[in-house]
């Protein structure tokens, strides 16, 4: 299972990364969409997961989740969009965390791309950045990786600057 791991697109979506997921399975966004067009576009051409972000207005809201939660080839997935990094969570995200015991937490919003193991709760977070065109950000991001038989394997990181 090949997975594309995007965030704040903010209604615009880089070329580079459409052919970046071209060979996706599966694309996981990890909020802020931006509009339903982008959304409709990427539930189209992918198998699509995806929560709202705090940008994202009530159309997207009636389609996505704040915090989705799955299983998929054996891996416990939580996606939310405001989730804040391992030693600084965002309020209530430790709770989650303990609850649902994820083998692997992603959440957007700094724009910033950061893939780190977090020990304490014994997963792998995951901020793929941004995707859009939208922020303050330097550099536009994105993450692939696969799950083979259980394991994260395959991982890559596209990045262009904007």
């Amino acid at each position: 299972m090949k997975i594309c791991v995007i965030s704040d697109t903010h209604s615009y979506l880089e070329d580079g990364i459409i052919e970046f997921c071209s060979d996706a399975d599966e694309i996981w966004h990890a909020g802020d969409i931006g509009s339903v067009e982008l959304f409709e576009n990427l539930e189209n051409w992918k198998s699509l997961r995806a929560v709202y972000g705090n940008i994202d207005d009530y159309k997207i809201r009636l389609r996505c989740k704040e915090i989705l939660f799955f299983e998929i080839e054996g891996k416990k997935i939580l996606i939310t969009h405001i989730g804040g990094y391992p030693g600084k969570y965002a309020p209530g995200i430790r709770n989650l965390l303990t609850e649902m015991n994820p083998d692997i937490f992603i959440c957007g919003h700094s724009h910033i791309l950061k893939i780190m193991y977090d020990d304490k709760h014994n997963l792998l977070y995951m901020n793929p950045g941004a995707a859009g065109n939208k922020g303050w950000h330097k550099f536009v991001t994105a993450v692939k990786f696969e799950i083979i038989l259980g394991e994260i394997k395959n991982m890559q990181v596209f990045e262009i600057k904007r």
